[in-house]
């Protein structure tokens, strides 16, 4: 299983640096959008949408909202980032009404457990994900941002496995994802901190100080765990182990993407506030 799952892995990152090396921005865009479609396919089962045609009608939608987002925000120009900062501003209260919910479970989900909610959530948690990437994307130096992003979420994620299992105590969400701790929480952080004091040491980036660097990281790691969290707690509401079976040795692309999907638009718009 762990050889299959390195393989996997190691094809996802060649497959996506092979399209953001070699595709021009709009080929690039499509492409993000057939991978978030495919996110959307798996999520319109998780809203127990059970016909074939109500699964697609769902698809079609994210299909039509994800051409509005880059149209009206001009991502295939100079991106308009006025736009884009309201539509992740409306992603990050999105973000915040979902911690009240995972916090609530599983009383909340009688306010979100019908097949409309859930689909309405469907199209909050992807689709700015894939407005923020794209939006990254359109700048010189957005490879680059995209794949410290990406780093933030490891050093996320290792940290708080580390220290959760050497000091894990007291559960996260218990109701939600038993296995996560607040200490390892805190682990992570601990790590993403150091790690911006690493790259501001090393960078010293001109537009950002150590304050900024340090808020843009930290929120971001902390949106991360928020958004594995928010799969968790739906797929619980199914009674589903992985969002699909598309990615051997994984499960489903949500599953490996579910912190990746509140992190993008708040590293964005961390970016955007901090006058990037």
């Amino acid at each position: 299983m762990l050889k299959q799952r390195i393989i996997t892995a190691l094809a996802l990152v060649a497959l996506l640096v092979g399209a953001v090396a070699f595709l021009p921005l709009p080929g690039l865009a499509l492409f993000l959008a057939a991978v978030a479609l495919v996110g959307g396919w798996e999520w319109s089962d998780l809203a127990h949408y059970k016909s074939l045609p109500l699964r697609l009608a769902f698809c079609v939608v994210q299909a039509l909202v994800m051409l509005w987002m880059y149209v009206s925000c001009r991502l295939g120009d100079t991106p308009d980032t006025a736009a884009v900062q309201q539509l992740l501003g409306v992603a990050g209260v999105w973000w915040a009404l979902a911690l009240l919910w995972v916090k609530g479970y599983p009383a909340s989900a009688g306010l979100w457990g019908n097949p409309f909610m859930l689909g309405l959530m469907g199209l909050l948690v992807i689709t700015p994900a894939w407005l923020a990437v794209v939006f990254l994307l359109s700048y010189s130096r957005g490879p680059l941002l995209l794949l410290f992003m990406v780093v933030v979420i490891a050093c996320a994620d290792v940290g708080a496995y580390f220290a959760g299992r050497a000091w894990g105590k007291r559960k996260l969400a218990l109701q939600v994802s038993p296995g996560k701790s607040w200490e390892g929480v805190w682990g992570g952080l601990l790590a993403c901190a150091m790690l911006g004091c690493v790259v501001f040491l090393v960078l010293r980036p001109p537009q950002l100080g150590l304050a900024g660097i340090l808020a843009v990281i930290l929120t971001t790691a902390m949106a991360s765990v928020l958004g594995d969290l928010v799969e968790s707690m739906v797929k619980r509401h199914r009674g589903v182990k992985d969002s699909g079976i598309i990615l051997p040795g994984h499960g489903g692309l949500l599953d490996r993407i579910d912190g990746h999907t509140a992190a993008a638009p708040v590293f964005a718009l961390g970016l955007i506030l901090a006058g990037w």
